[in-house]
């Protein structure tokens, strides 16, 4: 008596994993709240193209926070030391800014770029209007301090220069958490 045994199909539990890859791989993670900032955007849903000015991803930068940034000026180059040459920007981190800042500094977490050549680069959507959003300070003696921000992305712009040398503008980006942080651009 022989039993006979029905062939294996080795394939359907490979297909059911593929499967199960598949779709997996179809979903986004995005922030919460739809922005970059704790409680911004209106939640979940489609979010716009990156270069798209949208002032509800803003909002969350406007709140009073626990958060300070202490940073420093200290920025060499070809053996000359760079000093603040205006005040200092603090602007927040949303998926326009970080399109903007991507484009005008090769980068979204820091940079070095001479002025002319930031104003020379040409962004999405130029005539949006953030300027209400972005915090300024002086800088004296090479620092400058933020206080009462919100939980966040942000990014510092501080333009330097040295005797001699062309205007650079320096950018970092800075993620606040309720504490003091201390930064070196």
């Amino acid at each position: 008596m022989s039993a006979q045994s029905s062939p294996r199909k080795p394939f359907l539990p490979l297909i059911a994993v593929a499967a199960l890859g598949v779709s997996l791989a179809a979903c986004e993670t995005t922030p919460m709240g739809g922005g970059y900032g704790p409680g911004a955007g209106p939640g979940y849903g489609p979010r716009p193209a990156p270069g798209v000015f949208r002032a509800d991803d803003f909002i969350w930068s406007t709140a009073t926070g626990r958060a300070v940034i202490d940073g420093r000026i200290d920025y060499r180059r070809n053996g000359r030391t760079f000093a603040c040459t205006g005040s200092i920007g603090l602007t927040p981190d949303t998926p326009y800014t970080r399109a903007r800042f991507r484009t005008l500094y090769g980068a979204t977490d820091r940079a070095a770029v001479p002025e002319a050549i930031v104003r020379a680069r040409t962004v999405a959507d130029p005539n949006a209007d953030y300027r209400s959003f972005v915090r300024s300070t002086t800088c004296q003696d090479g620092r400058f301090s933020f206080t009462g921000l919100p939980d966040g992305g942000w990014f510092i712009i501080a333009p330097v220069t040295a005797d001699g040398e062309e205007r650079i503008v320096l950018m970092r980006h800075v993620e606040t958490r309720g504490g003091r942080i201390s930064v070196a651009l």
